[in-house]
């Protein structure tokens, strides 16, 4: 078990003043069986006009801002503490075969899908970053042969993504196709969770994308850097079992099943989905975006006047 401070802020800074704004976040961690959110909090400059929070259609809690006064830079804080627990050992150590599992996201005649298996489908066709393509298909087979469980299928995946494709904050953007990551070989965690859930959509899986944040460690004798982190993705693809409604967390990122130093914000068909904060604005001009994360685990000191001097900052302005 481990328990985490997690701040996450986002300034926008805009070369005119915006009339109006809408935004969307997902930035409040999930309650699962293995993760409780045990405090959020969330400061703004400028104060929202109109703020609501709800559930959106994946179970994540989103919540919409509007800001109807003109503003010049839109400052968003989240902090949470956040506990999670490691999977036990054996919650996978048996998985069917990967085909007996693409079989009952099959279509057939006369029999109805249980809830869980229908509300899985979802995951299972292409969306506008996670594509169905014969080309990624042609990818993953060599790791998913005929009879092979689906762990050992997902963790081939996984480790030939990790090996073939190299982090490369510069090469991709937000606009970038999934399709031309995969010529690449290059891009950012988003990039790689969205080659991977098209290569499991492709041969008939079910996958969906993850967002939320990785513990970071720094060099030996070094401290952790404030403000230094970002967001992270991975995938997670239905593997049922005893439990119907189980999922195997997979991160092509760093090669390996996701623990107790992942953080889960948000999931969805892809990052579209589950953006951390995006919205529309009327007016603005030119903007200028900066997001920091700090991930810290409650046992190390957090250094809070390094990050509340910020927020002191913006409001005297």
């Amino acid at each position: 078990m481990a328990r985490y401070r997690v701040t996450h802020d986002t300034h926008y800074q805009y070369d005119a003043p915006v009339a109006l704004s809408r935004q969307l976040l997902h930035l409040t961690p999930r309650e699962l069986p293995r993760q409780q959110c045990l405090e959020h909090r969330r400061q703004v400059i400028p104060e929202p006009s109109f703020q609501l929070e709800h559930q959106d259609a994946f179970g994540n809690i989103a919540a919409m801002m509007a800001f109807e006064a003109p503003h010049d830079e839109l400052w968003v804080r989240t902090e949470s503490i956040v506990e999670v627990f490691s999977p036990e050992p054996s919650t996978f150590a048996e998985t069917p075969a990967w085909e007996g599992v693409r079989n009952r996201l099959h279509y057939h005649a006369g029999v109805a899908p249980s809830p869980i298996t229908l509300a899985a489908l979802q995951y299972r066709f292409g969306s506008p970053y996670g594509r169905i393509k014969r080309r990624f298909a042609i990818y993953a087979a060599d790791c998913f042969p005929p009879g092979r469980s689906l762990l050992d299928g997902v963790i081939a995946l996984n480790g030939k993504i990790h090996r073939d494709f190299k982090f490369d904050p510069e090469a991709t953007t937000v606009a970038t196709p999934v399709s031309d990551v995969l010529t690449r070989r290059r891009g950012v965690c988003q990039d790689f969770a969205h080659v991977m859930v098209s290569c499991l959509r492709s041969i008939g899986l079910a996958a969906r994308y993850v967002s939320g944040y990785i513990l970071t460690t720094p060099p030996p004798g070094q401290q952790r850097l404030i403000g230094a982190d970002a967001s992270h993705a991975w995938v997670s693809v239905w593997c049922p079992g005893e439990d119907e409604n189980r999922w195997l967390d997979a991160d092509p990122t760093n090669n390996l099943l996701p623990g107790s130093q992942h953080v889960t914000l948000a999931w969805g068909r892809d990052f579209g989905d589950v953006s951390p904060l995006r919205g529309v604005i009327l007016g603005g001009g030119e903007q200028e975006l900066k997001v920091s994360v700090t991930m810290l685990p409650l046992d190390e000191l957090p250094l809070d006047g390094a990050t509340n001097d910020a927020l002191a900052q913006w409001q005297t302005q």
